[in-house]
């Protein structure tokens, strides 16, 4: 069988734009991106690396996929991270507890939060459902306190519940039962 080799994939997202227009074509550039991909790793891995091109001031982006009580270091873009991070517990595990997106504009300010970067300031936090179950969660974070807003939370629901849609996330279950 011969597999398809796409040529390069160039996102055409205006970052001097409104950020509901930018989410847009965020959106519409991972659509094209993932087009005729299902693999979680490739497909969250090419949709962390959109967000790190296209997002200003940020200096992490990635995801972390649920195993068990823990969600798991998945792909990303920055340093290198805190590999397990027990739910309930920091910014994305307590995102990931309540299933709702967390916007934390300083986070020395939130209790229990988990510094993986001494660097990071800001920090906003996407959890992934899908049919009802928690796979994970979209994590940024920023250098500067009060980075991220509502402008940017509705965004990235908006891209994260695209992504659901075009991730085959039966074969992380697999994945997950062997670790």
């Amino acid at each position: 069988m011969r597999a398809r080799i796409p040529g390069v994939f160039t996102a055409s997202v205006d970052r001097a734009q409104p950020k509901p227009a930018l989410y847009r074509d965020l959106v519409l550039s991972l659509r094209s991106l993932l087009e005729g991909e299902t693999d979680p790793v490739a497909n969250l891995a090419n949709a962390s690396a959109l967000l790190g091109q296209t997002l200003d001031r940020i200096n992490w982006c990635g995801f972390y996929l649920r195993r068990g009580e823990q969600l798991v270091l998945g792909p990303f873009q920055g340093k290198p991270a805190c590999v397990r991070i027990p739910i309930g517990q920091g910014v994305c595990g307590t995102a990931a507890a309540r299933r709702e997106a967390l916007v934390v504009p300083d986070v020395f300010a939130f209790p229990g939060h988990i510094a993986c970067d001494a660097a990071s300031r800001s920090e906003i936090v996407v959890p992934i459902v899908q049919g009802g179950i928690l796979r994970g969660v979209l994590d940024l974070d920023a250098p500067e306190t009060g980075r991220f807003d509502g402008e940017d939370r509705e965004g990235l629901e908006e891209f994260v519940r695209t992504l659901v849609s075009l991730v085959d996330w039966s074969a992380l279950e697999d994945a997950g039962r062997r670790t």
